[in-house]
């Protein structure tokens, strides 16, 4: 199949290209940015005049759901949720039933999305068996398996003896490690930050101290072993002061935030409207001050979507027995847009953020319009408005606070290797 996209403004950080042009897909591949190439006759012209075309968006860290939570969602709702975001590559989480700790079901977690064609999945793997934190998981076999990563999640891992040998093994075997850093014992029974919000609430709090305490182990562990290491999800200012002085110190450490930590505050929880219950929680205006600056001096090298579906009912109690997370695939690029709205980052520098950034962390090649590379393309519209609601939302998954808000900024053609497996129907 033989595809012109033509007349959009191009915008590809890797190879900062910043340009109206067109680009040329043949078979799966970009053929070329600009002139035609020889002998190209068009089965498709996709006229993205206005429009930004940018290499498909890469999601660091997803719950696909299944195998075993269906009823919140599978993996062929969630990346076709994924493809209408104009992301063609999702990390998937391993914490699934059973999790992601053997061949088997990292083989199972594949061939379903393959099955679906909408996008991309690179599972992440268990660090431990059944991540309980005591024995190590078959890292060398999952990782022959197509595992990108491997981490153990929000369970922890108590023993830092256990912690050491597993980073060990991953540095012998150049694995890349992802943590998400929080101290059981402090963030305690909290569901939302430590703060006056919480207080007059009436509401456990989770202190900043759980993830700032935490990620100082790990980075100790880090420059032990000298794994390749990622910490995801960060929430804490001080969690990013933390990064950017390990990799003063020469760690090979890299570090992401959730869309939703740079846009609201704890402030939001007023009302105990548990859409806002996430986990790690919305965080104090200093924190997220913090997470911003992160983001623009390249401390922290991507944003993602943190996506959590849940079912209804599990949203339905009082906010602490709620089940905590945010559906946000579909939202990741409008609420992104934000960013650039606010004049926070440039239009180029978010995508980098949602592309290029992404890939460099995982290690892989993606994220990039390059001639001969795989045609994973987004094209949105930056003006478009739309609103967040049931009908519009592809994921199993409603639960988000930007429910029935008008967010601007929409996907209008998705291609994941040359192929549409999402077109906005005019």
């Amino acid at each position: 199949m033989q595809i012109k996209i033509a007349g959009g403004r191009i915008i590809d950080p890797a190879q900062k290209i910043d340009r109206i042009d067109d680009l040329y897909i043949v078979k799966g591949r970009i053929a070329a940015l600009g002139e035609e190439p020889d002998g190209f006759i068009a089965d498709e012209e996709y006229d993205a005049e206005g429009k930004i075309v940018c290499p498909g968006l890469i999601d660091l860290f997803t719950h696909l759901r299944e195998p075993g939570l269906t009823q919140k969602g599978t993996i062929a709702s969630e990346t076709a949720a994924a493809a209408a975001g104009g992301i063609t590559t999702v990390v998937a989480s391993p914490n699934t039933k059973p999790v992601v700790d053997s061949t088997a079901v990292a083989e199972l977690v594949q061939d379903r999305a393959s099955d679906a064609g909408m996008a991309r999945v690179l599972p992440l793997g268990a660090l431990t068996q059944s991540m309980q934190g005591e024995q190590l998981a078959p890292l060398h076999a999952l990782a022959s398996s197509g595992c990108i990563g491997f981490t153990n999640g929000r369970h922890p891992i108590d023993s830092s003896r256990v912690m050491l040998r597993a980073l060990e093994y991953a540095a012998t075997h150049d694995l890349l490690v992802v943590f998400q850093a929080e101290d059981r014992a402090l963030a305690a029974e909290g569901c939302m930050h430590e703060g006056t919000t919480a207080t007059r609430l009436g509401l456990n709090g989770i202190p900043a101290a759980a993830e700032t305490i935490e990620v100082s182990r790990c980075l100790i562990l880090i420059e032990e072993t000298g794994v390749r290491a990622h910490f995801g999800q960060l929430s804490c200012a001080q969690s990013v002061l933390l990064i950017q002085s390990a990799r003063e110190r020469g760690l090979n450490v890299t570090a992401d935030v959730a869309i939703h930590n740079l846009l609201l505050t704890d402030e939001e929880v007023n009302g105990f409207n548990s859409l806002f219950h996430v986990i790690p929680p919305l965080r104090s205006q200093l924190d997220r001050a913090g997470l911003r600056q992160g983001l623009v001096t390249d401390t922290l090298d991507a944003i993602c979507s943190d996506h959590q579906p849940q079912d209804a009912i599990s949203k339905e109690a009082p906010f602490a027995a709620t089940e905590p997370g945010i559906s946000g695939l579909e939202t990741l690029l409008p609420l992104s847009l934000m960013l650039v709205e606010q004049q926070l980052i440039a239009l180029p520098q978010l995508i980098e953020k949602l592309t290029t950034g992404p890939a460099k962390v995982l290690g892989i090649e993606a994220g990039s319009l390059e001639v001969g590379s795989d045609a994973d393309v987004c094209v949105f519209d930056p003006e478009a408005t739309w609103t967040v609601n049931s009908e519009t939302l592809k994921s199993r998954g409603k639960n988000t606070p930007f429910i029935n808000t008008e967010l601007k900024g929409r996907v209008t053609l998705t291609l994941l290797n040359g192929q549409p497996v999402h077109r906005l129907k005019q």
